[in-house]
């Protein structure tokens, strides 16, 4: 069984930062893409940070020149550096690991993260 497990969530004043990290544990062969999204009060869970396997990155126009999303791929971890941070981007976020394989024959499948929320106050 994979389990992912995110921490560095907190509370911070505008303009501050945070880093997220998320670890996948459990026997794992590969991960594609790991991903980080947020969902703030009454809003609709949304893509922040997109990484592939091979470092290519993509992010949420809200977050550009901001944010910057990292793994690690021997540790199986992904980290979300928060830079400049604004009271709207006050969610609980998640991390993704998506297809992952827990061996060469095994189906890929997709695993969340419990959440960890992050407060930022102005």
């Amino acid at each position: 069984q994979v389990q992912l497990v995110e921490s560095g969530g907190g509370l911070v004043q505008a303009g501050g930062s945070l880093r997220l990290s998320c670890a996948a544990s459990g026997t794992i062969f590969s991960i594609n893409d790991m991903e980080w999204y947020r969902q703030g009060p009454g809003k609709q869970r949304e893509l922040v940070a997109i990484i592939t396997s091979g470092g290519n990155t993509n992010y949420a126009d809200s977050v550009k020149g901001r944010f910057t999303i990292s793994r690690d791929n021997g540790k199986n971890t992904v980290y979300l550096q928060m830079n400049s941070l604004k009271p709207e981007d006050t969610a609980v976020y998640y991390c993704r690991a998506q297809g992952v394989r827990t061996s060469v024959f095994a189906v890929r499948r997709d695993y969340w993260g419990q959440g960890t929320q992050v407060t930022v106050s102005s």
